[in-house]
This record gives C-alpha cells, structure tokens and sequence, in this order.
C-alpha cells in the first residue's frame, strides 16, 4: 500500500513508520520536527520502499495537498501533534491548532482521496480507572486539560467522517508508551528520563506524592498495536485502546529503576488539576478485533530502554 505517516520522525512515528516498512509498504513521512529530529529515520535510507521525508506543517493545507497528490494513499497514520500537558496549558491555542485544526484539514483530504484515517490519541482523555479491570473505551472521558480536550474534539471529528461520509477511521488511545528513541528530558517519558537520571548520577524527582499509576505499553507493542489498526477492516468506525493490563505506582516505578531510595525526592506537582490518579487499560477489544496483546515486559521494556539510552551516551 502507499502510506502517509504525518509525525513519523516522532518517538512513537518513526516505530509505525519502521513496522510499515518492514512490512513493504511506500511510505512517505510528514513532520514539522518540532517535537523530533531526521536522526530518528536515518535508518530508513536503506529501505527502498522508504518514499521520502518532508519537512512541513500539516496546518498548512498546501503541505498535505501536495503529498496526497503525489501519493494519493491508501492509510494515512496521523501521529503529529502537540504532546505536552503543561504546554497545552500555559498556551491551549497552539495545541488546539496542531491537534484539532490540523486533524480536520487532513479529514478534508482523506475524504477527497478516499484514504483511511488512523487517529492517534491518548489515554490522557480518560477519567480515572474506578476498579482493576481496567478502563475500556466505554469508560468516562473527562478533558482535565487542553490537550486532553483536544485530542477529544478531533476524535469527535474524525469519526463524524466516518458516520456523515462513509470514510473509513479508527481512533487508536495507546496508554503510557516508552521505550528507544524517546527524548530523556522535558514531560512525557518518565521511563525515559528516570533512566536517564539515573545513569547520569542524578536524583529522581517525582511530580506529587507518587502515588499516581501508570499502565506503561512498551513502544514497538504500541506500534504493532496502531499498524494493525489500519490494516483492519474490523476496526473501521471504533475506537480501541491499548495498554498492558499493568499499571504501576510512579513511586514502585522510580525504585525499580533508582534501586536506591535515597536516590528519589518528591517535588512540587506542576499541574496537580491535571493529574489522573490510577491510569489502567482494559485491552480485550484490541484483542478480540486486531489480535493484539502486548509482547515486552515492562522489566524487559525497561532493560531495552536502558540499552538504547546508554548506547547513546556512548556515541556523543
């Protein structure tokens, strides 16, 4: 097939672009590298169904009218977004633009196109688990920021495409993903950055009392999870988590890493409104329409993590 991945030299991005290629697909990436950087795909050179690379913002509608002229795809994965909780925030009109306004431009050409729409979202749109079962799709949703409500209003749009015109999406909520390739600094990748802290001799801070969870999805099981949903007619019209049916404390989370107590401290929470207590996924409809379950332990994701981010060091 030919595919679009919008965000591809992005954490999550450049893992479905790499299972796309594995799995011989044309794929051509789109990213305004705001959030990333082309060191991410170097790799993919080497591929020849590897299309190309182009540096753009998917908020201007020429950018994308040009690619999907000259690919005229068959799946767009739209990955690109504004990600940071606290950003969106202190200024919720830029996430509202890149993560709402850009989706619909993109809605436009991939109704006009015909090309299948796979959403990323994010579990941050949940209320909190109520029980150890895990939250499901069916689960509250409550946009406790902007960047939640957000992600939500796109959703809204990208299925109302579906209903009113018949185009073929899939919303896909992955839980806490880490692993390889994420940045070890800033919000977002505390598996990253309490690896990185450690590594570094530095103390491990905690937003908060620790004792919020978090249900951790290994990256390449997240990107195996979001291909899969664009390969799936089944999926069409649903919106599917994926998680691993784990949570953990991010004070159990920081000792497994840490190995030491005193190497951890507890800060000042810099957005305590936005804090969602017990993050847990439910996966069984991911199972049941995509066959999918995660494969890498969060030891085990921990262990690759660790591996990636020191063979970094060892290359500067």
């Amino acid at each position: 097939m030919k595919v679009l991945v919008t965000g591809g030299t992005g954490f999550i991005g450049r893992w479905v672009t790499k299972k796309l290629l594995e799995d011989e697909h044309d794929v051509w990436i789109v990213d305004n590298l705001a959030n990333s950087r082309t060191n991410n795909i170097e790799a993919f050179n080497d591929f020849d169904h590897f299309k190309g690379f182009t540096e753009g913002d998917i908020k201007e509608p020429q950018t994308l009218k040009a690619l999907f002229k000259k690919g005229e795809f068959d799946i767009c994965y739209h990955l690109a977004a504004s990600i940071n909780v606290q950003d969106s925030i202190d200024d919720p009109k830029t996430t509202f633009e890149n993560d709402t306004i850009a989706t619909f431009h993109l809605l436009e050409l991939c109704k006009k196109y015909h090309t299948k729409l796979v959403f990323m979202s994010t579990c941050m749109v949940y209320d909190q688990a109520s029980n150890e079962k895990g939250i499901t799709e069916l689960d509250p949703i409550k946009p406790a920021s902007p960047y939640a409500g957000a992600k939500i209003a796109a959703e809204n749009m990208v299925l109302s495409y579906y209903y009113a015109y018949d185009l073929p999406v899939v919303v896909v909520r992955p839980f806490n993903t880490y692993g390889p390739f994420q940045k070890t600094g800033g919000e977002g990748g505390v598996v990253a950055i309490f690896i990185h802290n450690r590594l570094d001799g530095k103390i491990l801070k905690i937003y908060g009392d620790g004792t919020q969870t978090r249900d951790l999805l290994y990256v390449e099981d997240c990107a195996d999870f979001v291909v899969s949903a664009g390969y799936s007619d089944q999926a069409n019209g649903e919106i599917i988590n994926a998680g691993t049916g784990r949570d953990i404390a991010i004070n159990d989370l920081a000792l497994l890493i840490a190995k030491d107590p005193g190497k951890i401290q507890h800060v000042e929470h810099i957005h305590p409104q936005s804090e969602i207590p017990k993050l847990l996924c439910n996966y069984e409809k991911a199972k049941n329409l995509l066959n999918w379950k995660p494969k890498v332990s969060l030891e085990e994701g921990i262990q690759r993590t660790e591996q990636w981010i020191k063979s970094q060091k060892d290359s500067i």
